[in-house]
């Protein structure tokens, strides 16, 4: 059984910065891509970032240049780095491995202005 969990997340000022971890109880990051999601309140699902098993990344439009996700294969560990967080940064963020229907419970993002 797959388990990931989340963590990492918190209440921080705008400008402030997290970082996310995401921790999975299989050897799953070794050959698949992964990604960071976010659910703001009353809003869907999105992406923010992605990386490949072959290490590319890319990042939604609104994350760019301020978030950062990288993998520790060794760890089995997904991070992603959060800087110059604002309001609407707020969201509980989920990481997935890409193609799969497996998910953790999140971690809620706060950011006050």
């Amino acid at each position: 059984q797959v388990q990931l969990e989340e963590s990492g997340g918190g209440l921080v000022q705008a400008g402030g910065s997290l970082r996310l971890t995401c921790a999975a109880s299989v050897r799953i990051f070794s050959s698949s891509a992964m990604g960071w999601y976010r659910q703001p309140p009353g809003k869907q699902r999105e992406l923010v970032a992605h990386i490949s098993a072959g290490g590319s990344t890319n990042y939604a439009n609104s994350v760019s240049g301020r978030f950062t996700i990288s993998r520790d294969k060794a760890k089995k560990t997904v991070y992603l780095h959060m800087n110059s967080l604002k309001p609407e940064d707020t969201a509980v963020y989920y990481c997935n491995p890409t193609g799969t229907v497996y998910w953790g419970q999140g971690t809620q993002v706060t950011v006050s202005s």
